[in-house]
């Protein structure tokens, strides 16, 4: 799909974006510990990933857009980029199912936090949204990036930890926008 040049729609998710294959980029996660770093959120406070208790759900994504900027060249041709609006919304209208299964929501990319903060606000995130520029969370978790247009991003995936142990990843995903139910399907079968 290509959008007229300032027509960007981050909302809609074009039906022939390219599904991503597993590179087995995340196989190593299970059983690994949360780590102790502190990450700036879009609700003013520092997630220390580590000090996170109960069961929660950390979705990943490249970057999200912005209604009416130009998405980086090529973006919809690469498997797994497109689709983090979508992604980020189903996880915001499905937090209270999530939270009623005893999870508590976040999202992180590397994006900037100011970026964050106005995704964040202009679709009624009721859960932080972490900023990560630095990559510390790939640096320390060994997590699967992709590089483009001079940008390093993190490849799209969904940890569930409890207690501060990953139990589950969602990798790769696709597509985006049903990721939330497929996370809100797992939590619900291990009732």
């Amino acid at each position: 799909m290509t959008e007229a040049p300032g027509m960007h729609d981050p909302t809609k998710l074009p039906s022939d974006i390219p599904a991503p294959q597993d590179d087995g980029g995340a196989r190593h996660l299970a059983g690994m510990r949360l780590p102790d770093i502190a990450l700036p959120a879009t609700d003013g406070t520092s997630v220390n990933l580590s000090a996170l208790k109960g069961r929660t759900v950390l979705y990943i994504y490249p970057r999200t857009g912005v209604p009416g900027v130009d998405l980086p060249p090529g973006w919809n041709e690469i498997p797994g980029a497109r689709g983090c609006t979508p992604q980020s919304c189903g996880f915001r209208d499905h937090a209270s199912e999530l939270a009623a299964l005893g999870a508590k929501v976040a999202g992180l990319s590397s994006q900037p936090l100011v970026d964050q903060i106005e995704f964040a606000e202009r679709n009624r995130m009721p859960f932080p949204v972490i900023s990560d520029p630095a990559l510390r969370l790939r640096d320390a978790l060994e997590l699967p990036t992709f590089e483009t247009s001079g940008l390093e991003l993190y490849k799209r995936m969904a940890i569930v930890a409890e207690a501060g142990r990953i139990v589950k990843v969602f990798y790769p995903v696709f597509p985006p926008d049903r990721n939330a139910q497929e996370v809100l399907d797992w939590l619900g079968a291990r009732r």
